[in-house]
């Protein structure tokens, strides 16, 4: 609904703007548009092999917080009470290792966004160079994704220029 909101209010924003010529609009499919793009798939590759890895590590780390705690279980009876907190403390320092290292990789912030960044961030601006070439070589005023937006009940076929952004990028669809 916002969504809806914030595009009906950039309509009106350039209708206000600019009364007098008509504007025009257009849809481009993202999602159809990175699909045919090989370097998206190969950077998707990329990351999920990366995430795999890291994953991998976290859950070694778990695990050995865990085998800690069991032991500790088993043998709790037969530990003094100092030996009991240094066995408390190890398992806290493990499992707490685990978490800082999860989100190392996979937090907000974490290297996973980044290498995702890192990876997507060209293609994304050779997409937005290519629809910003086409829209002002046919004097477009707004381009909706129609993969995202989910306020786009229907769109004809005629305004959706994702098989021409392809076309410009070198792709054919």
């Amino acid at each position: 609904m916002k969504k809806l909101f914030t595009i009906l209010l950039a309509a009106c924003a350039f209708g206000i703007a600019q009364p007098v010529s008509a504007q025009k609009f257009v849809l481009v499919d993202m999602e159809y548009i990175l699909k045919n793009i090989p370097a998206y798939e190969r950077a998707n590759e990329q990351l999920n092999q990366v995430s795999r890895k890291w994953q991998a590590e976290v859950e070694a780390l778990a695990t050995e917080a865990q085998n800690l705690y069991k032991a500790y279980q088993s043998e709790a009876v037969f530990l003094s009470a100092e030996q009991k907190k240094d066995r408390e403390s190890a398992i806290v320092a493990k499992e707490k290792e685990a978490a800082d290292l999860k989100k190392k990789y996979f937090g907000p912030e974490g290297e996973l966004f980044k290498k995702r960044e890192a990876l997507m961030a060209p293609i994304n601006d050779e997409i937005y160079g290519a629809v910003k070439e086409i829209c002002e070589a046919k004097g477009y005023s707004l381009v909706l994704d129609r993969a995202s937006d989910a306020g786009i009940i229907f769109a004809s076929p005629k305004v959706d220029i994702s098989g021409e952004v392809l076309q410009k990028l070198g792709y054919a669809y």
